[in-house]
């Protein structure tokens, strides 16, 4: 009979039982997550200044309206682009292994949004933003399954929680290398992005592929050459969009989507906000962009913890309490800050409380994310969850620009309070969702016989999730 083995390794209880491949993966996938973090954040620093360089040059005024309306386009074609990645590279990831896709897609989005650097139009720039984004998709669902493999023991939810921090961690970094390098232009901090590159060699050489999945890819590979398929080989996005998958899938794509729009409304906006207040003051452009780096390593800061606090908090009260909890704290952030007129001093009180939840959120979707899905959809299930979240996501900092123009006459802050709220809808997910502490990772079914019916083999496949 197929059977599902729980593979949480009860007799593991002190962190000298850690073992050095572990720590390797884990020191990998949080650099490159860190590195993804950093790029990401470097055009959100920037993009203030890009923006009004280069509509000029095509032929756009660049007022507020006219920054907010294009920036928001470029940050759209960005998370679009990061969605199809994701998806893309996920998919590869479950045929072909997770440490090879992991390293092209490091490679794809250093590369792309260095060369943002050279633009000369704001149509040039959306477009590198794109194909930036494709890259940037693979690093979270591909590492979050790399760390959950190879972490199989009572540490797995706080070390993948400690991987995402990386996310936060590469904010930071970005935000004290704007403080210094700022004032040498846009171009030269989004060059600095090249820098991820070579972090590949590192994950090459050190990281290694997990047992599990390639046991899985060579047994698939197996049977298609032996013409003994099983339903387990069906595509693997037919498999998450049908029984018993469908319903996880949708879980993690609620929460995803909620969790999304709230962070990327807010972190795109808060330093436009923080810099147009700077500029209404009558303070000189250094003193502005000097403001913005601050206020961005605060909202980091609070992020890295809210990052790494997430698997200790949800090993504490479970996965779904500590869903409510970062829902909670972000909801009660974004709403005292953004609809009311505030000081600079309170955006730095504040920020990190918000960073803290608005963080907290997304590293529990790549925590719980592995928990719902066996190894041979595991990664695509992530990235199809995230990168519907971000399909939808895309519109957000497009939106928040468009209503700031239409409704509000230019407030981004209102604006970004409004295209923030919609993220509760998360709730809605995390009212279907399965508790999964103390349970082990899924399994996929392990037949008998090559040739065993459909119908058995979904009856397996649909008692092995829920294990």
């Amino acid at each position: 009979m197929s059977k599902a083995v729980n593979d949480l390794d009860v007799g593991v209880r002190r962190p000298r039982d850690i073992t050095r491949t572990q720590w390797l993966v884990l020191a990998g996938t949080t650099m490159g997550w860190a590195m993804d973090g950093f790029s990401g954040s470097l055009y959100a620093l920037v993009l203030g200044p890009a923006m009004s360089e280069l509509l000029p040059h095509s032929g756009i005024r660049a007022d507020a309206s006219g920054i907010g309306l294009y920036g928001g386009l470029t940050v759209a074609l960005f998370l679009a682009g990061w969605a199809v990645g994701g998806i893309l590279f996920g998919v590869l990831a479950d045929y072909f292994g997770r440490v090879r896709v992991l390293s092209v897609g490091v490679v794809a989005y250093a590369v792309f949004t260095a060369l943002a650097a050279v633009t000369d139009t704001w149509w040039q720039l959306g477009v590198l933003r794109f194909l930036a984004g494709l890259g940037s998709g693979v690093e979270a669902p591909v590492g979050a399954a790399l760390v959950a493999e190879v972490w199989r023991n009572q540490y797995r939810a706080r070390a993948c929680g400690v991987m995402m921090s990386g996310y936060a961690g590469g904010f930071f970094v970005a935000a004290l290398a704007y403080e210094f390098l700022g004032g040498h232009g846009w171009r030269v901090m989004l060059a600095l992005a090249v820098i991820p590159a070579f972090l590949v060699w590192f994950i090459r050489r050190y990281v290694p592929e997990p047992p599990e999945i390639k046991t899985v890819i060579a047994a698939r590979r197996t049977r298609k050459a032996q013409g003994q398929a099983v339903p387990e080989d069906r595509f693997v996005l037919r498999r998450l969009l049908a029984p018993p998958f469908l319903n996880r899938t949708l879980v993690a794509t609620t929460l995803a989507t909620g969790s999304l729009i709230a962070f990327w409304s807010v972190s795109t906006w808060y330093p436009q906000i923080i810099r147009h207040a700077a500029d209404v003051g009558g303070l000189p452009s250094h003193t502005a962009d000097s403001r913005v780096a601050v206020a961005s390593m605060l909202f980091n800061a609070g992020g890295v913890l809210g990052y790494a606090s997430w698997g200790f908090l949800a090993d504490a009260v479970g996965r779904r309490k500590a869903f409510a909890t970062s829902f909670v704290i972000s909801t009660v952030g974004v709403a005292y800050l953004f609809p009311f007129q505030h000081g600079y001093t309170e955006f730095l009180i504040a920020l990190p409380v918000v960073g803290f939840g608005l963080f907290g959120a997304l590293s529990g979707t790549f925590v719980y994310g592995p928990e719902l899905f066996p190894p041979s959809v595991r990664a695509t299930g992530m990235a199809l969850s995230n990168s519907l979240g971000r399909l939808i996501t895309a519109s957000g900092p497009l939106v928040a620009g468009v209503i700031a123009a239409s409704w509000f006459g230019g407030d981004l802050g209102l604006a970004t309070t409004c295209v923030a709220a919609v993220g509760l809808a998360a709730a809605v997910g995390l009212a279907f969702a399965p508790e999964t502490r103390g349970a082990g990772l899924p399994r996929d079914p392990l037949p008998d016989r090559p040739e065993q019916t459909s119908a058995s083999a979904e009856s397996h496949t649909g008692k092995e999730i829920h294990s």
